[in-house]
Parts: C-alpha cells; structure tokens; sequence
C-alpha cells in the first residue's frame, strides 16, 4: 500500500529555510548584491525583463538573486509582479528611428550611412576563457561612441524606395496586450510578435535555427541590428501635450528574404521583426526568422510542414513560465492517480495470467 509522506507544514517551513541558507552559499564569502548583478550579469537581466514583460532592470536583478540564478524561476517572479501593478495608460508608439544606437550592424550593405557601429560584442573575441576575471581588477575604460539618430538610418528604407520589399499589411488600429488577455489562435502577427518577444529564448533560436537548416526554407539576410536607447513617451489629455516617461534600451533586427512571387506580388523582398528589452541581439535575430516563416499563409507560400510554420506549435510551445508549470506539476502528489493506474495494471496482469491459463487447458 503507498501512503503519502507526511510532514506538512513544518516540512515545508524547514525546505524555505534550507533554500534560503543555500542561497547565500558560503557566508565567507561576501554576498552578492542586486546591484551587482544589475551592473554585471546585464545580458541575464535582459533576459529576465523580455520574458517577464517588464522593463526594470532593479527588480530583474532582485528576481534573479531570489531565485538563486535560475533565470526561468526569476521570470516566473517578475511576471507575477507585474499582475499586481496598476495600468495608468498606454504609450505611444516608438520610433526605432529615433535611438541612440550603441551598436548598428548591416549584413546587407557594407557602407551604410552612419558606417557600421561595433558596440560591445562577443562576436570577435576567442572563445577562450579569460583567467584575468578571476583577479577581479577593473579594466581599463574603453572608448564609446553612441551614434546619433540622424546619422543612422534605417536600412530597410534604401531598399523600400526602390519597391524593393514588400508593403507591410496594416493591422488592428488597436492590437490586444498579450499580457491581459489569452492568446486566440489564429492570431494576428502584433500578437505572434509579442508572444515571440517574451517566449523562451532558446525555443524561439531552436526554432530560428531549423528554419536555416531548411525546415521552411527561410534563409535570411540581417538588414538591419541595432541596440540602443530610446525615449518612452505619453500623451497626458489633460495637460495636452506628451512627456517623457522613461528611456530603456532595446535592441531591434529586420531581416530581408528572398520572394518569388505569386500571382498578385511580384519578385521581391520581405522582411522579418525582432525587438526586445535590453541587449538581446540573440532574441532579436531568433524572433526575426520565426516571424518571417509563421507569415507564409499572407504571402501564399506552400506549407512545407515545417515546425515554425505551424502557429499552433510554436506559440503554445514558447512559452516558458507555462511550460514550466505544466512540466513541473507532475512532481507534485499524484497518489490516488497512480493507485488507480496501479490497480488497473494489476488487473490487467490476472486477467493476462487467466488468459493464458484457459488456453493452456
């Protein structure tokens, strides 16, 4: 007979406490502080303010000391934040146009206007590890250069003034905010790219990564990848003008795709979006590709059956927090399921054995 382990209460008082004692580690060893993994562990806090739908690198940080680094656990606390915050209004929409990029690359045109912009990058350092870190000295101060938006036009509007690529469909004047109300399938391609920006970082690349590989065929060009500041504006009627609410950084990737055409388009590009919080190129590029493969249906193209083709697959499917739970739940006591499974399979048994016995007879 299986019983349930007892405990209750105080058992679960007992595993908060061990948590706790786990989570600061070695009290030799000085304690980690959220500032410290806001100034130093960034591209982490960008990931937690993406996924979690909240822009506010203090509490990123704050989540991710509680949760002991586990990032999806941290998301999971910043997303049930952010229920408890009140809505004072909506923003207007921004114009990526206007950032002050920190870095602004083109895998398209080698000489655009306003140059290629660096920034700070993994992409050209040796994948070495760097045992100077573990000296924990300062490093001497580099030398930044922040373009001005004037001087870095977008890409995508060199190839648009030759009809180039494809108009971009209008949308809802209104599109619903994913983060109230549940995701309805099929859904509108505002929605597919807000349910992308928050989704699990390396389900959307796994996803990105087989549309290269060519499950669906979406070999794209990066027009366009730039990382920057830019201004959170809101008009206030009753003052009727627009103020300055915050400034956050995001980064934000259009990719160009080959077209054939069809019976109504003629030849041409079309073009895939990405933006996040934060630094979060990786995101950005992954949300670019998935978002051009999920638009084969507008533009007429077969469906191959692939993956990210499917809307379905990939929306229900990123989602960590509700991944995480659906998975996670199947630790928690199942006692009088499992008894029933068992008395199933011991029914099962005897009238196997029955079975067996009659037909030896």
């Amino acid at each position: 007979m299986y019983v349930a382990v007892k405990g209750g209460e105080h058992a679960i008082d007992n595993a908060h406490a061990w948590l706790a004692e786990e989570r600061r580690g070695d009290p030799q060893v000085a304690e980690l502080s959220v500032a410290q993994i806001r100034e130093q562990l960034k591209l982490a806090v960008n990931r937690v303010m993406a996924e979690g739908s909240l822009f506010d690198p203090d509490l990123a940080a704050l989540a991710i000391k509680q949760s002991r680094g586990d990032l999806i656990e941290a998301i999971f606390l910043i997303r049930a934040y952010r229920t408890t915050l009140p809505r004072f209004g909506a923003t207007r929409g921004m114009d990526t146009g206007s950032m002050h990029c920190d870095r602004r690359v083109s895998a398209t045109f080698k000489d655009a206007p306003g140059g290629q912009l660096l920034g700070p990058t993994f992409d050209y350092t040796h994948r070495l590890l760097d045992f100077t870190l573990a000296a924990e000295g300062a490093p001497p101060p580099a030398p930044r250069k922040t373009a001005d938006p004037a001087s870095v036009p977008h890409i995508m509007g060199f190839l648009d003034r030759e009809n180039l690529v494809q108009d971009e469909p209008a949308g809802s004047a209104e599109p619903a905010d994913l983060t109230r109300t549940p995701l309805e399938l099929p859904a509108e391609r505002s929605l597919r790219l807000q349910a992308l920006a928050r989704g699990d970082e390396g389900f959307i690349l796994g996803m990105a990564y087989s549309t290269q590989r060519g499950y669906a065929r979406n070999h794209a060009f990066v027009a366009e990848l730039r990382i920057g500041t830019l201004a959170v504006e809101m008009e206030l009627p009753e003052l009727g003008f627009t103020v300055e609410v915050a400034e956050i950084e995001i980064t934000e990737c259009e990719t160009v795709n080959q077209f054939k055409g069809s019976k109504t388009e003629p030849p041409q590009f079309t073009r895939g979006y990405g933006l996040a919080f934060g630094m979060s190129e990786r995101r950005a590029i992954s949300m670019a590709l998935v978002d051009r493969a999920l638009r084969w249906k507008e533009l007429g193209e077969d469906d191959t059956g692939a993956p990210t083709q499917d809307e379905e697959f990939v929306l229900s499917h990123s989602d960590n927090i509700q991944a995480t739970g659906f998975l996670e739940h199947i630790k928690l006591p199942h006692y009088v399921d499992f008894q029933s499974e068992l008395e199933l399979i011991r029914k099962l048994r005897r009238d196997a054995t029955g079975a067996g016995k009659d037909a030896a007879e």
